[in-house]
């Protein structure tokens, strides 16, 4: 027969004793333990040698017990005061690193979704930043999944509602009765405001994924940049009777950032102030150099108080924006401004006569993006 194996004892580390099932590597216990314990080792001992100074080597009479005895109690309460002070000052420290990711959380963006850093934390602290991180990443997973599923969507929409304005364009060229040319002229309108929204998604899906250093960014003159982009609204301006003007200083204004999306951020400003500035008869593009901005001025009708707070969310439109228009255009404006670590504000009556819509860049720093709050 087979020689019987005997069970030896199970390799590796044994259980945890006692000190690490009640004070855990890298918990706060444990750490607060290894610091204040010195101090107190070095506050009895103090104590024991007050004590036998005292009782031992001067030898009181007993009239002087008295006096000795409240000296003592004098004595120990100072030493429970430091050692108050000393524990304060053990728990202060120790929590500091929770501070610190406090302070980490407060000054986030709503875009950053980075995960948060657990060097120096406590270990009681540690799983619960460590599932907060998890959470992070399936958010931020999901916020892209969504960003890209809009920008699938609207590229697949472009080329049917492409061939749908041509056919309507086609109708709208042969000679129909009234009642049908009519309808046709709805669809190519209809038509052409989808085929808008689908770019603005576009370019929204774009600028909001732009919330991190992106290589196209560029250095580019801000005054010649608003030069060229503007002059291609002069055609629309001077359709609705609207003088658009440009004012800048002579010598170049340098900020970087990407041509694309800027100059789609000063198209959905311009627009914005062609179709809502009502009784505007002037449109004003101003440059400023220190700091780098711009701003877009009309001296329309203005935005009711009510709507200023809510003008840049995407899809609001105010009760008096009439017909036409996606209520994306200044959504757009946000996130290509926010991409640029740019600030934006937007003024309206009584405070400015019309509406103007600032931004003020952070100057040129190739490659960088500064996201800001609003």
């Amino acid at each position: 027969m087979p020689p019987e194996s005997t069970a030896g004892p199970p390799s590796g580390r044994g259980a945890p004793g006692l000190v690490e099932r009640l004070m855990p590597r890298d918990s706060l216990a444990r750490r607060l333990v290894r610091r204040l314990l010195p101090a107190f080792f070095i506050l009895v001992a103090i104590d024991l040698l007050a004590t036998w100074f005292m009782t031992g080597v001067i030898r009181p009479q007993p009239w002087l017990l008295r006096d000795l005895f409240w000296t003592m109690m004098l004595t120990q309460g100072l030493l429970v005061a430091l050692f108050v002070w000393v524990l304060i000052s053990g728990i202060r420290s120790e929590l500091a690193s929770i501070n610190r990711l406090a302070d980490d959380i407060r000054q986030r963006s709503i875009e950053d979704l980075q995960p948060l850093d657990l060097a120096g934390l406590p270990g009681e602290i540690a799983p619960l930043v460590l599932h907060f991180n998890d959470l992070l990443v399936r958010l931020d997973d999901s916020v892209q999944a969504q960003r890209r599923f809009i920008g699938h969507a609207a590229h697949q929409l472009r080329t049917p509602l492409a061939g749908l304005k041509v056919e309507s364009e086609l109708m709208l060229g042969q000679d129909l009765p009234e009642d049908i040319r009519v309808r046709a002229g709805r669809i190519k309108s209809v038509t052409d405001h989808m085929i808008r929204m689908g770019q603005q998604l576009l370019v929204l899906a774009r600028a909001e994924h732009a919330v991190r250093p992106r290589d196209s960014f560029v250095r580019l003159d801000l005054c010649e940049w608003m030069r060229q982009a503007g002059a291609e609204w002069l055609g629309r301006a001077r359709e609705r009777a609207i003088d658009l003007q440009l004012v800048a200083p002579e010598d170049p204004v340098w900020v970087d950032g990407d041509p694309v999306l800027l100059e789609e951020l000063l198209g959905n400003l311009i627009d914005n102030a062609l179709r809502y500035g009502l009784g505007a008869r002037r449109i004003v593009l101003r440059v400023m150099a220190n700091p780098p901005s711009f701003s877009v001025e009309d001296d329309g009708a203005g935005i009711r108080a009510e709507d200023l707070d809510r003008v840049f969310e995407a899809f609001y439109r105010a009760a008096d924006a009439g017909q036409g228009g996606s209520g994306l255009g200044l959504a757009i404006v946000r996130e290509i401004a926010r991409a640029h670590g740019a600030w934006w504000k937007i003024a309206s009556r009584p405070a400015f006569s019309g509406t103007r819509v600032s931004l003020v860049f952070p100057g040129p720093r190739l490659g960088a993006c500064l996201t800001r709050a609003e």
